[in-house]
């Protein structure tokens, strides 16, 4: 070969050098090429000697742990071994550092270079940066982690499915249905889906729609569930799926079936409450009036049934209110309606053509049922009802006039005395419209004070002194005059304005007894009749300590009048009121006695301090042996149980000397005088002799 030729094939030879480098420099990888002796580079393409921060020149020559550590010489070792040992390819992975703080994946391949005798002289490197592949391969592995968190942690089921198969499930969906992640993965979503729901779902997939309604799920043994579908479409690893969101609407359905109740029934009894009274009600009068059928309505109300919550507290008057319900219950028919009207009033419907006596009888049975004793708080307690019927279609077309007119008939029964039954009168009704007027008027009467009090003196028999007064209320209206206590007083006890006139009599009455002791006229108590309202009312004994505070009065000053009935309610309750009275200085007498029923066993239990003998009585001595026999009975048992007597409605000069002989203390009546004004007393005084009856009183008396 000459110089001339191998001139050609030296340039030649570095034109395939520069080719091949050109190649090296441009593929997707770090090339190197090491020989066996002494691991030194000999080749390198730029990217490769860039990634150890080298050039192409700089790094020829080099020992392979110079290039890249010794750190990751000593870990790449093994397989550098396995290369030039066995003389096989190998290949891994490891981080590399990117010189910013950073690290790079980098996958190596390692390719045995042998010469002509198979003996391994070098090796062949080659680099792929894989950094973004296995960030992507971490992205989607963390992706799956925080998808399938999800599945698990969320408390709702969710399902995803592809072509209608279920392709996933999360334990909460799994757990709804009763169903194992292997036995639904592959199968129809459809199959879980209740069988008259199936039409509508497969529409939605259909579709493809986006959206959430309510159906209904299986489990595996056959129980329907509500539920709610939340259905989206969403691609997930490049797959186009269907991801269903199972919220379990038991608990909701359940809340809104007790809402639906609650709104519909008492939740203390379990009646119908008064909204769906009317609402069946409603239903039903069209069809009795086209078939000509007599209903009834009757309003229950609870007599005195506020006493059981102020003195047992209001669990006890919870449950006696459960058991009235189940007694008014009892008495009825299937078809018969009844609802809780509110507090302790109670409705009741009955059905088919019912006459007038069968409405009677079945008033009577509630009567007698509700009125049987109950045992409350280890205390048997007995409440009464009264009861108000009226007739459909006769006493009113809608239920709205047949309540209002039960409930006018409800309110006569109390007025007769309760415990006992009426039916609607049409001349309830202007009578009602009456009372409601009156009650208005007596309203702005008691914000005008419009009221005065009259005083009747009380004589001592033995020697003809004065011994005190009884207060008596008169309302001196602006156009009628003066009105007396019994036109006014019962509209003023069921309206509760007795409340606030009680508290003014109070007032009043000590302040008079003030003014009198103030002219010299001596300490003269005042006796003020108490209503029933006032005197159970939780504030009672609260009301009268503060009458005494803002007068200045003592206590001694005041007497009050009960009636028997108010002491037979609740005895423990009326000694309770009676004895905190006593601790204030407050005197206590019967009124009428011997109207009532109270026992003697019930009488000396209670601090009392005078029994007034009832006018019925005194009326017709000395010459009614009957008469004579209870007032006698009345002073004897007054006597032997310390207590005062005075005869009400003394007008005769024969009834004093009966009296005065029978050992009676005191006398009040016309025989003595009338009711006066405060302000008339020092002038009845002038002519008021202790030994004899006034004359100008005996000549008003006769």
């Amino acid at each position: 070969m000459d110089i001339h030729d191998a001139a050609e094939e030296v340039v030649a030879l570095r034109a395939e050098i520069a080719q091949f480098r050109l190649l090296a420099n441009n593929v997707p990888a770090a090339i190197a090429y090491y020989a066996r002796s002494g691991y030194r580079c000999r080749f390198a393409n730029a990217a490769y000697a860039a990634m150890f921060g080298q050039d192409e020149q700089s790094i020829l020559g080099l020992p392979l742990e110079r290039v890249i550590g010794d750190q990751a010489a000593r870990q790449i070792q093994p397989q550098i071994d396995v290369v030039l040992d066995e003389r096989s390819a190998s290949s891994y992975e490891r981080l590399l550092g990117d010189g910013h703080g950073g690290t790079r994946h980098i996958e190596v391949s390692l390719l045995p270079h042998l010469d002509e005798r198979g003996q391994a002289v070098g090796a062949f490197v080659m680099i792929v940066d894989i950094t973004r592949h296995r960030r992507a391969e971490l992205a989607l592995r963390e992706s799956e982690d925080r998808l399938a968190k999800f599945l698990h942690a969320n408390a709702e089921g969710i399902a995803f499915h592809k072509d209608g198969l279920i392709t996933d499930a999360n334990p909460p969906l799994l757990q709804l249905i009763g169903r194992s992640l292997d036995e639904v993965r592959g199968r129809p979503a459809l199959d879980f889906v209740a069988a008259d729901q199936r039409e509508r779902v497969a529409a939605v997939m259909n579709a493809g729609a986006e959206l959430t309604y309510e159906t209904a799920v299986l489990h595996a043994d056959g129980t329907r569930m509500p539920v709610e579908f939340i259905v989206r479409t969403m691609v997930y690893q490049g797959e186009r799926l269907r991801m269903t969101i199972v919220r379990d609407l038991r608990d909701r359905m359940a809340a809104r079936s007790r809402i639906d109740y609650l709104a519909h029934h008492d939740a203390l009894t379990g009646l119908p409450n008064r909204t769906a009274f009317i609402e069946r009600a409603e239903a039903l009068l069209p069809a009795a009036l086209a078939e000509r059928r007599t209903l009834a309505l009757l309003f229950i109300d609870l007599d005195h049934f506020k006493r059981v919550n102020d003195s047992l507290g209001h669990l006890a008057g919870d449950a006696l209110l459960q058991t009235v319900a189940r007694r008014i219950t009892g008495c009825l028919r299937g078809g018969d309606l009844v609802s809780r009207f509110g507090g302790d009033e109670f409705l009741v419907l009955l059905q088919g053509d019912t006459p007038p006596q069968a409405v009677q009888d079945v008033a009577d049975k509630l009567l007698a049922a509700i009125g049987a004793p109950v045992l409350l708080e280890g205390a048997s307690i007995s409440v009464t009802p009264s009861v108000g019927v009226a007739l459909f279609p006769r006493d009113g077309a809608t239920p709205d006039e047949l309540i209002k007119h039960a409930d006018t008939a409800m309110y006569r029964a109390k007025a007769r005395g309760r415990a006992t039954s009426c039916f609607f009168q049409p001349a309830m009704a202007v009578s009602a419209s009456a009372e409601l007027a009156l009650e208005s008027r007596l309203a702005q009467a008691v914000r005008g004070q419009e009221f005065v009090l009259h005083f009747q003196p009380q004589q001592r028999l033995s020697d003809g002194a004065l011994v005190g007064f009884e207060a008596l209320i008169r309302w001196a209206h602006p156009a009628q005059g003066l009105v007396g206590p019994e036109a006014f007083l019962p509209v003023a006890e069921s309206s509760r304005l007795m409340l606030p006139i009680g508290r003014w009599v109070l007032r009043e009455a000590l302040r008079q007894a003030l003014r009198w002791r103030t002219q010299g006229l001596g300490e003269l108590p005042v006796a003020v009749n108490l209503s029933p309202l006032q005197f159970h009312a939780a504030d009672f004994v609260d009301s009268v300590a503060a009458a005494l505070a803002e007068t200045g009065a003592p206590g001694s000053l005041l007497e009050i009048e009960l009636t028997e009935r108010m002491l037979m309610d609740d005895v423990d309750a009326v000694r309770l009121t009676l004895q905190r009275l006593e601790v204030l200085g407050v005197g206590v007498a019967v009124d009428d006695f011997g109207t009532g029923y109270t026992s003697l066993a019930h009488l000396k239990q209670l601090p009392i301090d005078c029994l007034k003998i009832d006018r019925s009585f005194v009326r017709d001595l000395p010459h009614d042996a009957g008469s004579a026999a209870i007032a006698r009975a009345i002073i004897e048992m007054a006597r032997s149980m310390g207590m005062r007597t005075v005869a009400e409605g003394v007008e005769t000069e024969a009834q004093r000397a009966w009296m005065v002989a029978h050992g009676c203390q005191a006398l009040q009546g016309y025989l003595l005088a009338r009711p006066m004004p405060g302000a008339a007393l020092p002038g009845w005084l002038a002519s008021f002799s202790p030994s004899s009856p006034s004359p100008a009183a005996s000549r008003s008396a006769g």
